[in-house]
């Protein structure tokens, strides 16, 4: 057994050796036009100072290590283990199982995503605290699990994804005419921020390791899901918005008080 553990080791590392030269390749490629870009602006109108020059490179030499040690950890470990996970729980007696573990995953793989943490903070900052992090962030978290649980069930059921995509869109729509437009706005942001990297390598993949298990169709059962992810938040969000509107209007006015 330990010798099997630690051939299973072994293969991973030279997984990672291997295929990792091939996403420094792609790496660099992707941010290659976006360094010519901006050394054409420098050179023509910006004249940047010394020193954001090099705040600037370090900044592109931490964003290039972090993409290399991203698509490599994702491609090589983070997709296969979603895959795995979601066909070892469909494989069980009580395959409905999926729902409830699929939607906690939802709610704290957001917690992961790096753009929602960064939109969050920017709400903050641009509506001087009015919409907090915290209250962003859990609605985001429940938009996520809500999706991630209707995703499941289009797993196990082979329900079709337009049945949840027209009526999705369409109550996001409708709470649009009655939710504050700063919240509109941000729930539409939200949308594109929640489903990122982290819900489309591992949620994704947990999605199709469940259908294959089951048998289901992956092209229409579990592709969708990032779709979903993208629904969730313009309406919890939207919600939010109008919950705050309520309590703006309802809370006792100084004079009141």
């Amino acid at each position: 057994a330990l010798s099997s553990a630690a051939s299973d080791v072994y293969k991973r590392q030279a997984a990672f050796g291997r295929d990792l030269p091939g996403y420094i390749k792609e790496a660099a490629l992707a941010l290659l036009p976006i360094v010519l870009l901006f050394g054409i602006f420098q050179f023509v109108f910006l004249h940047l100072p010394k020193k954001m020059l090099i705040r600037l490179g370090a900044g592109l030499v931490y964003t290039f290590v972090g993409l290399v040690f991203f698509l490599t950890g994702v491609n090589v470990g983070f997709m296969p283990a979603g895959t795995f996970l979601g066909g070892a729980l469909a494989g069980t007696a009580v395959p409905w199982i999926l729902i409830p573990i699929g939607m906690v995953l939802g709610f704290v793989v957001v917690l992961a995503e790096p753009a929602v943490r960064v939109l969050n903070k920017q709400v903050e900052e641009i509506t001087v605290g009015a919409i907090s992090q915290r209250a962003m962030l859990l609605s985001l978290s429940i938009g996520v699990a809500v999706s991630v649980g209707i995703s499941m069930l289009r797993v196990v059921t082979g329900i079709s994804l337009w049945y949840f995509l027209i009526p999705g869109y369409a109550i996001a729509i409708e709470l649009s005419f009655f939710a504050p437009k700063v919240f509109t706005a941000i729930a539409f942001d939200s949308g594109g921020v929640a489903s990122g990297p982290m819900t489309a390598t591992f949620m994704l993949p947990f999605a199709m390791g469940a259908c294959i298990a089951l048998g289901g169709n992956v092209s229409t059962d579990a592709f969708g899901l990032v779709a979903m992810v993208a629904l969730t938040p313009l309406i919890t969000i939207q919600v939010l918005g109008c919950v705050y509107n309520c309590l703006l209007y309802t809370s006792p006015s100084p004079r009141d008080a």
